[in-house]
């Protein structure tokens, strides 16, 4: 079975083949770091070994509950903010029909999110959808304090009891939060619901390969083994005895911090395929939360394209040179759509007539690529064979692995969000919580 792949040939003309070589030993060094448990957030490791130390037991537990929920509802609500909803998101866009939400007959539960806002409008408009619905909710927060999530469930928890009743409320509401503490916790084992564990040693934008994402995953229909599998697969392509040329997420970590000392503070990750959109909302948290530290850090951003090209294209193309692009491709769709004759021509796209729909996408990106570069915008390519669970589980372990090195020599713990604190902080002190009466009194004389 092919396995995705990186190309930094369009990387040569910015960064030469001596610079990048230098890198292998300080990756290297940085690996055994990981490996060894020697680094900086040390203890949240969990996720480097998890696709091999996923159980078929834990599968099938999932699995089960997944079926628990599809059995019994319309509309599963998933309740999370950050790396708790980030991560599936993203893995049941890319394979979810496009429109699977207009049909009046699914297959699967409606998936719909919560808690990763404090938009007042949105959750008045999704109990409302709610009120004719049979739904569950999956509750995911190690805390069960985050203002978001916690807010949300509150109100979920509460509607889905008033429609369905306690015993069936029970039934449908699960858990997925720490161990052993925290509000979640205690709520969840006062109401019976069925719970999962986030472990202690993995942070949430780390999180999806655990019932974290696996569970909302499994709920939607997709199949989570492969999803595994193909994460498993990558763990030992990305592995410590891999050598530094053959190893992806080793060269992907060394040629992005090669550019960014190179004055490349901004790396665009691009798709040219509309499914991808939220596999780039989850790669931004994953980068933007390990490396934006200690004033350092490339700045992650995203484009669709072609969209985006009759949009940021411009910027990109002719703006300021701090960029460079990653740009994920998809090598054949999962559909065929070949574009028709027409007798009078006056689009005059007669050209394109029996022509594949990919085969115009692939030229858009190709030229697109091209232009770029000569345009100064260096360019890695991400090759994914299929968009399917088996490399979407690739795609997760690359970049979770490449990005556990990229933050080592960047020379910041990867691992931790100090920064995230300051607005909770500022946010509690204005809404007078207790216990934070000093900050209310210091922010009001602010103000």
């Amino acid at each position: 079975m092919k396995n995705i792949s990186l190309n930094i040939d369009k990387v040569a003309g910015f960064v030469s083949e001596e610079t990048l070589a230098a890198y292998a030993p300080q990756v290297k060094a940085c690996m055994e770091t990981l490996e060894n448990g020697t680094g900086k957030g040390n203890d949240f490791l969990g996720w480097l070994h998890l696709p091999t130390s996923t159980t078929p037991a834990l599968l099938a537990d999932i699995k089960a509950t997944a079926d628990v929920l599809r059995e019994n509802c319309d509309v599963v609500v998933v309740a999370g903010i950050g790396g708790s909803y980030l991560g599936a998101r993203a893995v049941i866009e890319a394979l979810s029909d496009s429109f699977e939400g207009l049909k009046t007959k699914r297959k699967s539960p409606a998936i719909v999110y919560a808690g990763h806002h404090l938009g007042e409008d949105y959750l008045c408009e999704l109990t409302a959808f709610l009120k004719d619905k049979k739904f569950g909710v999956v509750n995911i927060s190690k805390s069960g304090t985050t203002t978001e999530t916690a807010l949300s469930f509150r109100l979920l928890k509460k509607q889905c009891e008033e429609q369905r009743g306690k015993e069936m409320a029970r039934k449908v509401i699960v858990a997925i939060t720490d161990a052993r503490k925290g509000a979640a916790r205690l709520t969840a084992d006062k109401e019976g619901y069925k719970t999962f564990i986030i472990p202690d040693n993995v942070g949430g934008r780390f999180s999806v390969l655990t019932p974290v994402g696996l569970l909302p995953i499994a709920a939607a229909g997709f199949d989570i083994a492969q999803l595994i599998e193909g994460a498993r697969a990558m763990e030992k392509i990305c592995g410590s005895t891999t050598p530094f040329e053959a190893n992806p997420a080793a060269v992907y970590a060394a040629t992005r911090n090669a550019l960014y000392k190179n004055g490349k503070k901004i790396e665009i990750l691009a798709n040219f395929h509309p499914k991808l959109h939220y596999i780039s909302e989850w790669w931004k948290q994953l980068y933007g939360e390990s490396e934006g530290k200690e004033h350092k850090g490339i700045f992650p951003a995203s484009v669709d394209l072609t969209t985006d090209l009759h949009s940021m294209g411009q910027w990109i193309q002719e703006g300021e040179r701090s960029i460079y692009e990653t740009v994920v491709s998809v090598e054949e769709p999962n559909h065929e759509l070949i574009v028709p004759a027409d007798a009078e021509n006056l689009d005059g796209l007669n050209y394109l007539a029996g022509k594949r729909v990919d085969q115009v996408n692939k030229m858009a990106e190709l030229g697109t690529q091209l232009a770029h570069v000569d345009g100064g915008v260096p360019n890695l390519r991400l090759s994914v064979p299929q968009l399917n669970e088996y490399y979407l589980g690739q795609i997760i372990y690359f970049f979770e692995k490449a990005c556990g090195i990229s933050g080592y020599l960047l020379g910041v713990n990867p691992f931790d969000q100090p920064g995230v604190e300051a607005y909770k902080k500022n946010m509690f002190a204005l809404l007078n919580k207790p216990g934070y009466e000093a900050e209310s009194k210091a922010i009001q004389a602010k103000l």
